[in-house]
Order: structure tokens, then C-alpha cells, then sequence
């Protein structure tokens, strides 16, 4: 199921993730992005206790569909017997259990979980070999460089886990300290490339084919992941693979016979609008319109595109979940006939 692919990175393709992003990452949204270019989905990160207590709402995030294949949930947590048990509940439906071993937040990192669990190395390789021999399924998992607080140890640590089985490994190049500033440092990840022998995503300041290109020459990973790269822009899993010349542009589902009569903002528009109209019909089609969901989606989608503010304030105007969503396909049309109009 998950083959390694190490090695000196020559222009040819490697999968792209979409990273599992808490408000980010929910079904509709990765089901876009599959259509959108990405290779691999994964859940929100999920609290492993809220799993095992059978919290509606956590449960919720664990929901799929059969064209999202491989089925991957992440979980987090710093109580082994915890992570064990959510890992055993989500065995039989899961094709890979991702754990969450790199998310900075403060509520994450006060229970010693997530990346907090890189100080207690040793800790952190014994829950994960208890969860390697609970489940059927592989084991993933994604980290960061270290905590910051000493020296890094994500070499040490992906060599252990390495050798207790775990299947395949992503590293964010930053500490946790760092959370998300600085530069993500691609020169480490490469040199976890370098030590083990399963396959290593590198992940951190992905943002378009220039920066995944050169991520690629420097770490010679396995694939990429993209997270804030990819809010509101699910589009870029296909821009990448198309400007790196992996797939022809006309079989992006966005190109149409107008396309190359567009000037490059109005492109942009009409990449937009294409996603989110499909993720209007993904979510129909399963969750439903969810308004939380709109608004996070909406204020993405429409972030940083000359005329949005106007637009945000009309939609927050609205009074219905469909005419909410009607405001910004409305808005993202207009511009592209705009940008048509003068090309």
C-alpha cells in the first residue's frame, strides 16, 4: 500500500498531500482536493480521547466516502491506552492510521501531545509500537524537527520508528517552538531522507510549483504535503503538477474553452469559482452545507482577490446557507466575466 520511492529527485512525479488541517480538512474539502490534483487526504486531526469517549462531534470527523481512497485518520493524544484504543475503533474503516506527532498548538502541547510528545522520544516510540500491534492497518506518522528547546532529533526518532514498523513518515521543517514562523528548514529533511529507508514527505512553506520544485531538489522526499498553501486554494495540487509538466493543463477540470482568453487574475477567478461550486456539490452530497464550514471556506476562497471585502460584507447579509453560498459563486462570476470582457 505505501511503497517507498527515496532517491535523487529528477522531475519526476511524486504524490501530493493535502495536510490534515483542524477547520480545514473536513470531508467535502478533501474530496475537493482529490479532484483538485491532490493524491492523499487526510482527516482533521482528531483527539484520540474524545474518540474513545465516543464524542459526536469528533466522530463526525471521521467521515469518508468510497472515492477517498486511502481512507487516512490522524489522531492525537498523550495517553497511550487512549491513542491505543481510538487506533483499535478505527481499525476496520481506516486503510491507514495517521498519529499526530508535529501540531504546535498549545492546546494540543499542554497534554504533552503532538509535537510536545518529540521531547519524550522515548515515550512517543513506545505508543506508537503499542498501536502498530493493535491495528491490521499501517501506521504513519507526522512530526516536526524537534521541540526546539535542545538539539533536533527527528533522525533519531524516524529511525526508531523506522524500525518498529511504521510505514511512512512526514516531517514540518520547523521545530515546536517555531510553530509556523521562520523558514522551514528543507536541508534537515533531507538528511531524515537520508537515514532511513521508508518513504519521507516533506512538508512546511509549500506554496506553488516554484517552492515545491525546489523543495523536491533540495529533500529528494518521497512527495509534498501542503497545508496553508492549500486553504482556500485547493486548486494548487493541479497548478503544481501542471507547471512541473506531470499532467497536460487541459486536463485540469477548471480549463475550459475560455481559459486562455483570460487575463492571469481572471484565471484565478475562474479556478475559484470551478472549486467552489464543486465543493457546494460535494457537501450537498455529503455532510450537507454546514454554515460554520461556509464562512471558514468563503472568507479562504475569497481571501486577498481585489473587490472580496465588498463581497464578505453582502454575504454576511444573507439569511440562508444556499443563498450564502450563492453569494460567492455570484461574486467569483462576475469578476471572471469582467476579466473575459477586456482580454
Amino acid at each position: 500500500m505505501i511503497q517507498a520511492a527515496r532517491g535523487e529527485w529528477e522531475g519526476d512525479t511524486r504524490e501530493l498531500f493535502l495536510a490534515p488541517m483542524s477547520g480545514v480538512s473536513e470531508l467535502p474539502y478533501r474530496l475537493l482536493a482529490l479532484e483538485c490534483g491532490a493524491d492523499v487526504t487526510i482527516t482533521e486531526f482528531t483527539s484520540s480521547a474524545a474518540l474513545t469517549r465516543e464524542v459526536a462531534r469528533s466522530w463526525s470527523r471521521m467521515e469518508s466516502h468510497p472515492s477517498e481512497k486511502p481512507f487516512i485518520p490522524q489522531i492525537f493524544g498523550g495517553d497511550p491506552s487512549e491513542m491505543r484504543l481510538a487506533a483499535s475503533m478505527l481499525n476496520d474503516r481506516a486503510d491507514i492510521i495517521d498519529l499526530n506527532f508535529g501540531c504546535p498548538a498549545p492546546k494540543v502541547t499542554k497534554i504533552c501531545a503532538g509535537a510536545a510528545l518529540m521531547g519524550q522520544p522515548e515515550d512517543l516510540v513506545s505508543m506508537t509500537r503499542s498501536i502498530i500491534q493493535e491495528v491490521d492497518c499501517p501506521v504513519t506518522a507526522k512530526m516536526r524537527l524537534g521541540t526546539g528547546n535542545k538539539f533536533n532529533n527527528a533522525i533519531e526518532i524516524s529511525k526508531e520508528l523506522e524500525n518498529i514498523g511504521v510505514a511512512r513518515l512526514c516531517v514540518h521543517g520547523r521545530t515546536l517552538k517555531q510553530r509556523y514562523s521562520g523558514e522551514a528548514d528543507w536541508n534537515y529533511i533531507q538528511n531524515v531522507v537520508e537515514s532511513v529507508e521508508i518513504p519521507v514527505i516533506a512538508n512546511g512553506d509549500i506554496i506553488d510549483s516554484s517552492s515545491a520544485a525546489a523543495c523536491l531538489e533540495t529533500t529528494s522526499a518521497a512527495g509534498l504535503m501542503i497545508g496553508r498553501g492549500a486553504i482556500g486554494r485547493p486548486t494548487v495540487f493541479g497548478e503544481i503538477k501542471s507547471e512541473l509538466g506531470w499532467i497536460d493543463e487541459e486536463s485540469l477540470p477548471w480549463v475550459d474553452h475560455n481559459w486562455y482568453n483570460l487575463s492571469e487574475i481572471g484565471k484565478t477567478f475562474a479556478s475559484r469559482k470551478w472549486a467552489w461550486d464543486r465543493y457546494l456539490e460535494l457537501a450537498k452530497g455529503t455532510t450537507g452545507l454546514r454554515p460554520k464550514w461556509l464562512k471558514r471556506h468563503a472568507t479562504a476562497f475569497t481571501k486577498g482577490l481585489p473587490g472580496a471585502k465588498a463581497a464578505r460584507v453582502k454575504m454576511h447579509e444573507t439569511e440562508t446557507s444556499d443563498q450564502f453560498a450563492m453569494s460567492i459563486s455570484q461574486f467569483l462570476a462576475q469578476k471572471v466575466d469582467s476579466q473575459s470582457s477586456k482580454s
